[in-house]
């Protein structure tokens, strides 16, 4: 069987990651018998500049024609002043709604190589392994009415929606639960049920469903105290499940927790298992081009999609451990390195764990 991976480079220093990604790829399949055949699309900024916008039906298409989909980063400053509707972070939004990814992975593994890299104290952080659990395809980013008006007395206002069904909730819901019943059967799930009438009905879903998870915990907590517990005590958490908002700004305070946003993989799957696999991180147009780059937040990316839409677990294994493996040898980007550590550039670090892989590590 071949498997069909997409590409979506994006931009900034999406083309680079990928690249690595792609190589990485190509050694598992070489490893464990497993064939690739990829194909490329455009996103974001680069498919505004070669057809006019953000996702283009092609895009669309290819993804519906491909078992899983590998995406670098879109956005940067050149398309900044455009319409809201042509903005490269559009693209990401349609093709999450277009393929139904309604529920997004994000695991936060401070690696024990790294711990003197995060901010916070190592015994704060040491041993943190966590899994952030977004809802994507609802919510305030999705709501309607949005827009901005000018009112009769000449008055701009800008108005978003947050909107959530039950279905939606009871649906991330159970991912919530399911993936805290194989991890430590602990479950927060986190609203503003003490302002936000969705959050009022988001926890009475999340506590109607719990009757069916009877060996998970369920616990609440508000967004604003959440965010605060991520920094005071995380590893408090096992699996956080929250909506759309809340989400984005949580998992991106967790990425601070594991040394570097360069270094978070995530996952956005439908209700059928196909997912579409990123870093966390943005497209870093100022590093564009430079191979200053962390690659591994993508490489670890390539380790979800082996596991969670191709079933290819001892392949995904393989790859984590190649990734320890690199880590364990003191190679480091410069987002990661600390004073007087060697520095490596995007594509020596993807040939390093690439190299580690084969060699079996």
């Amino acid at each position: 069987m071949t498997y069909k991976i997409l590409l979506l480079p994006g931009d900034g220093i999406g083309p680079e990651i990928v690249a690595e990604a792609e190589k990485l790829l190509l050694a598992a399949g070489d490893k464990f018998g497993l064939d690739f055949s990829f194909t490329r699309g455009l996103i974001g900024g680069s498919a505004i500049d070669a057809s006019g916008v953000p996702l283009p039906d092609e895009t669309v298409a290819l993804a519906r024609a491909a078992d899983a989909v590998l995406l670098g980063a879109v956005g940067g400053e050149k398309w900044d002043r455009g319409p809201a509707h042509l903005r490269p972070e559009r693209g990401l939004l349609g093709i999450r709604k277009a393929l139904g990814l309604y529920a997004n992975l994000r695991p936060a593994l401070l690696f024990p190589q790294l711990v003197g890299a995060s901010t916070l104290k190592s015994d704060v952080v040491a041993g943190l392994d966590i899994v952030i659990i977004r809802e994507l395809t609802g919510g305030i980013y999705f709501g309607e009415p949005r827009g901005v008006e000018t009112l009769t007395d000449g008055t701009r206002i800008g108005c978003n929606t947050m909107v959530y069904t039950e279905a939606e909730i009871e649906r991330i819901g159970r991912t919530g639960f399911d993936i805290a019943r194989r991890r430590g059967r602990r479950l927060c799930s986190v609203d503003k049920a003490n302002v936000l009438e969705t959050s009022q009905l988001w926890r009475e879903v999340m506590v109607r469903i719990a009757a069916d998870y009877p060996d998970v915990e369920l616990s609440h907590m508000y967004v604003d105290n959440a965010a605060m517990q991520l920094v005071r005590a995380p590893k408090q958490f096992d699996v956080v499940v929250t909506e759309n908002l809340f989400g984005d700004i949580l998992s991106d305070c967790a990425a601070m927790l594991t040394g570097s946003i360069g270094m978070l993989p995530s996952a956005s799957l439908n209700e059928t298992g196909f997912g579409l696999y990123e870093p966390v991180h943005g497209s870093a147009p100022d590093i564009a081009g430079q191979q200053k780059a962390n690659p591994l937040a993508t490489l670890l990316s390539v380790a979800m999609l082996l596991r969670y839409t191709l079933g290819e677990a001892a392949a995904a294994d393989a790859v984590e451990q190649a990734v320890a493996s690199v880590l364990q040898q003191g190679l480091r980007t410069g987002d990661i390195a600390l004073p007087g550590e060697r520095v490596l550039g995007t594509a020596q670090m993807g040939d390093a764990v690439v190299a580690a892989l084969r060699g079996g590590v």
